[in-house]
């Protein structure tokens, strides 16, 4: 399967993107789908997974901000960032795992795409 991030952009504190997760090449509803950030100078960091079945987890700096939804039929996965902050200023990438696994550790997803860059200005 391949991946496709895109959405992000530079905005102020406080404001909302939505970036996209595409999918190709093998049929969606089979993956999990995971998202991770990563800031220069700085590890590789989980922020939310959606499973088949739609189960979501959230790293704790992001709950209750992010939201995460998959549509099988566009086999898309959305995550929407809310009231964003200056240090959610990141590379963001989406990754998928067939076989279900650690749903955190980068590790364990066979599947990446290229990052969408996002921008919080204060």
């Amino acid at each position: 399967v391949q991946l496709q991030a895109s959405g992000g952009g530079l905005v102020q504190a406080g404001e909302s993107l939505r970036l996209s997760c595409a999918t190709s090449g093998d049929t969606f509803s089979n993956y999990h789908v995971g998202w991770f950030r990563q800031a220069p100078g700085k590890e590789r960091e989980f922020v939310a997974a959606i499973r088949r079945s739609g189960f979501t987890a959230y790293s704790d700096s992001v709950k209750g901000r992010f939201a995460l939804a998959r549509d099988n039929a566009k086999n898309t996965v959305y995550l929407q960032l809310n009231n964003l902050k200056p240090e959610d200023t990141a590379n963001y990438c989406c990754a998928a795992m067939r076989r279900f696994g650690t749903y955190y550790d980068p590790h364990d997803y066979n599947y990446w795409g290229q990052g969408t860059q996002v921008t919080v200005s204060s």
